[in-house]
This record gives C-alpha cells, sequence and structure tokens, in this order.
C-alpha cells in the first residue's frame, strides 16, 4: 500500500470534513493520521486535525485545497445548459464548472435510470452540503448573536437548517421546477416534496463551495438567510419562524377563539411520511398544509392563514 502524506491540518474538525468532502469530490480519498490511530475523522492530543493522502495523490490534493483556499487557478466561467440559467440568476453565482451545477441537481431516481452508468446523484453533495452550511450559519449567529447563550443560539441554527426552513429556501428560488428527476418520482409529485427540496438545497450549497471556493458559499448563505437571522434577532431565539404564536396573537387580539389544528390524514411511504393539518378558529378553515412531521405542517398552515390575514 503506498505511503500515506499529510496534505492538510487544522485545528477545526468541521473545516477537516469540509475539505474531506472537497478531495473525496475530486476523487482523492483521505484518512487522518496520528500517532494513536487512523480513522476517518479524529483530533490528535494537540488538537490537531491532519488530512493524508496517498503519495501520489499529495501534489493533486494540495493544488485543489490551495485553489479554493485563494480562488485561483479556476477555468473561465463555461455556459451551463439553458434550463439552469434562470437559477443561476436566481441564486447570484455564475459556475465556473458546468457538471457542478447539474450534479446538484440530479436526483437519485434519474440516476437509477441511466443505464450508462455516467450520471451521479447529487447524495454526497448533500453530505457535505450540510457541513459547509452548518459551519457558515453557526458562525453567522456566533459573530452577529454575541449576547445569545449556547442554547439560543442552538435552537435558532436547528430551526434555519431544518427539513421545513431548507425547503422553503428551496421553494424562493424555485428550486423544484430544475430539479432532474426519474420517470417515477416525476410522477409521484417529487417536484413539490419538501425533503427532496431541502436536499437538493444542500446539494446546491456544496456545488458553490466546490466551485466558487468558501468565500463564494458564505455570500450566498449569507444573503438567502440575512432575512430569517435579522427576524431571529428583533424577535429572540424563542420567536423565531413560530407561526403559530403569531396566528394566536392575531386571533386573540380580534377577540376570537384559540386556534385549533386537526390532523386531516397522512400520505407516502413510511420513509416520506407527510402530514396534512387544518388549522381552524371557530370552527372554520383558515388553511391546509402538509409537512414531513405534524409540528411543521401545523407551523406551515399557521403561516399560510397569517399571510391571508395581510
Amino acid at each position: 500500500m503506498s505511503d500515506l502524506v499529510v496534505i492538510f491540518r487544522t485545528q477545526s474538525d468541521v473545516e477537516a470534513s469540509i475539505v474531506r468532502g472537497l478531495l473525496e469530490a475530486n476523487g482523492i480519498p483521505s484518512v487522518v493520521t496520528s500517532g494513536v490511530a487512523q480513522f476517518p475523522l479524529s483530533v490528535t492530543d494537540l488538537g490537531e486535525v491532519r488530512l493524508s493522502v496517498r503519495a501520489e495523490d499529495a501534489d493533486e490534493g494540495r493544488r485543489i485545497i490551495d485553489g479554493h483556499r485563494t480562488g485561483s487557478d479556476q477555468p473561465p466561467p463555461v455556459p451551463l445548459r439553458k434550463e439552469f440559467e434562470s437559477l443561476q440568476s436566481a441564486i447570484g453565482y455564475r459556475f465556473h464548472d458546468r457538471g457542478l451545477l447539474e450534479h446538484a441537481m440530479t436526483h437519485t431516481s434519474r440516476a437509477n435510470e441511466d443505464i450508462t452508468g455516467g450520471v451521479f446523484d447529487n447524495e454526497s453533495l448533500e453530505f457535505l452540503g450540510d457541513a459547509v452550511l452548518g459551519f457558515v450559519i453557526a458562525d453567522l449567529l456566533f459573530r452577529e448573536c454575541p449576547e445569545w447563550d449556547e442554547g439560543e443560539k442552538s435552537k435558532t441554527k436547528a430551526s434555519m437548517v431544518s427539513t421545513f426552513g431548507l425547503a422553503r429556501q428551496a421553494e424562493r428560488l424555485h428550486l423544484g421546477d430544475h430539479l432532474l428527476l426519474g420517470r417515477g418520482e416525476e410522477k409521484t409529485g417529487g417536484r413539490r416534496k419538501q425533503a427532496l427540496l431541502a436536499d437538493t438545497y444542500e446539494a446546491l450549497i456544496a456545488s458553490i463551495y466546490l466551485d466558487g471556493g468558501i468565500e463564494a458559499v458564505r455570500g450566498f448563505i449569507t444573503r438567502q438567510f440575512r432575512p430569517l437571522l435579522d427576524e431571529a434577532r428583533r424577535h429572540g431565539a424563542a420567536g423565531h419562524q413560530d407561526y403559530k404564536s403569531g396566528l394566536q396573537e392575531l386571533v386573540q387580539a380580534r377577540s376570537q377563539p384559540l386556534p385549533e389544528y386537526r390532523l386531516v390524514g397522512t400520505f407516502g411511504p413510511d420513509h416520506e411520511k407527510r402530514f396534512e393539518v387544518d388549522v381552524l378558529v371557530a370552527g372554520e378553515s383558515l388553511a391546509r398544509a402538509s409537512g414531513p412531521s405534524k409540528k411543521e405542517a401545523e407551523q406551515e398552515a399557521a403561516r399560510i392563514a397569517l399571510s391571508r390575514f395581510q
């Protein structure tokens, strides 16, 4: 077996996860070496995470890392498929690598239907995007909400990166219109499934990171989540995206009875079950919505009801 060469050192296991995902996305496997053991990700006694690759991959691995650190050594932009032009405008970023955005939009159902084996789904990009998103949101909260304790930051971060929250962001970008789906997923309404939209949104984040580096993806995430962060800072972490409380306060101000939430039914397979909920006031239905959990369906129904009062 080839000798291992350390090509990256950091004090942050989150940063190591991101860099490891970058290397693997470019076909370079990596491990962590230390004097004690070898793991996919580990921290030495000094708190240092060290990524190692095979000796024959070392120069290419360093080039990839350095290129994404500095934003240098990138090719000029290449025209993408025309159907992605409006998506690039919506996200405010133009890709250099024409394949990364298409990769991010490719659902496993499309890859499974391809008999050539040349189409790859976006699942590994979802993994990387989840890590990048979590890091950037945590960094934003750390810098902009220093007065909040750890619990408040954690609660706000969890709300912002929840399946419900990410699906809402994806819907604002009309991400569903650009998904590359298999025939079966298309027939079952895959373009509207919140779990699928949330996963694709994470894959999109990873593709921007791989194409433009950390500053490009930080800019995208900051633009996307700025309204939610500003709202959280105005109302505090506890009130972040709490549409049910907002609806309750509104109907009470109008001397109406408290809202009631009624489960209409569930649908979908067990691994992607959806809950449909009605919100009623004085027996009258104000809105109906669905979500991956009863709680998220209730929040969405309350949001829709609130929008109709405005």
